[in-house]
């Protein structure tokens, strides 16, 4: 019973977990407290949160009420691209990475060691001829084009995470399906797949983030068209001779939020897959 109470020691320990935490929470609070503020109060005093006079509508303006780089647009394109590339990816991959480790081969091993070295290369390695061939096929600034390109980017990571937690999951359930008579596909999407869910939401978490945050890819390919994406929208309020910090801090503020809420409802999931397996 003894190990059950309370002691001083655990209140100790306790105050100095919640100090360390509270580290991490001064960027949030200096994100918050410039972007509550007037362009004179930065200069004067950025760090000090606005109680008396909060400017509210630096978000208004950020979003485009009065603002000629709005991120309402951007927003919307954020989204249509980073859902897109994730369905994409997790579609693939699973059923890429469902064969590599089911089906050992010497072509499929080959193609894994492909993959693994996609994850070790720079992405923007390949970003200029990444960029002609799109421009080629008429999807550069395009959210399809983005899609494509992302997926070719972050699939080798998603195919990596898939095999490993197939690997570990166990046939039987599989054999029983293939001798029932259903098809391999069949069975990788009513059996298999419901299984991959932690490692599922691990990889639409990374992939996601990684999306959502990118800046210099859509800087390249959305600059100057009607798809620009909440980061290049952001970048739009830094220029040459003035940069507006009140209304790009509130811009950052606006595209942390739909992230919060994603890791939220996915965090569960999300630590599932990276503990590395299921429950019997």
């Amino acid at each position: 019973m003894s190990r059950d109470r309370y002691r001083p020691r655990t209140f100790v320990r306790e105050v100095i977990l919640l100090l360390v935490a509270a580290i991490w929470w001064i960027p949030f609070y200096i994100i918050i407290a410039i972007s509550l503020q007037d362009r004179d109060a930065i200069n004067e005093r950025s760090l000090a949160f606005p109680f008396s006079n909060p400017q509210w509508g630096n978000f208004a303006e950020a979003w485009g009420g009065g603002s000629s780089t709005g991120l309402g647009s951007g927003l919307l394109s954020s989204f249509i691209i980073t859902a897109g590339s994730v369905i994409v990816i997790v579609v693939l991959s699973s059923l890429a990475a469902y064969a590599i480790a089911r089906h050992a081969s010497r072509l499929n091993t080959t193609l894994y060691f492909l993959f693994i070295i996609g994850i070790v290369l720079p992405y923007l390695l390949g970003l200029i001829p990444a960029f002609i061939l799109l421009r080629e096929l008429g999807l550069v600034g395009t959210h399809l084009g983005m899609i494509i390109l992302y997926t070719g980017v972050e699939l080798p990571t998603a195919i990596f995470l898939y095999a490993g937690f197939i690997r570990a999951l166990p046939k039987e359930y599989e054999e029983a399906a293939l001798v029932d008579g259903a098809s391999p596909f069949r069975t990788f999407w009513l059996i298999v797949f419901p299984l991959l869910g932690p490692v599922t939401a691990t990889v639409s978490v990374i992939t996601a983030l990684f999306v959502w945050n990118d800046f210099f890819a859509q800087l390249v390919f959305l600059t100057g068209t009607n798809n620009q994406t909440l980061p290049v929208a952001i970048y739009g309020f830094v220029g040459e001779f003035a940069t507006q910090w009140n209304y790009v801090f509130a811009g950052i503020v606006i595209s942390v939020v739909p992230v919060l809420i994603f890791f939220i409802f996915t965090q569960r999931q999300l630590v599932k897959g990276f503990a590395g397996g299921i429950k019997s």
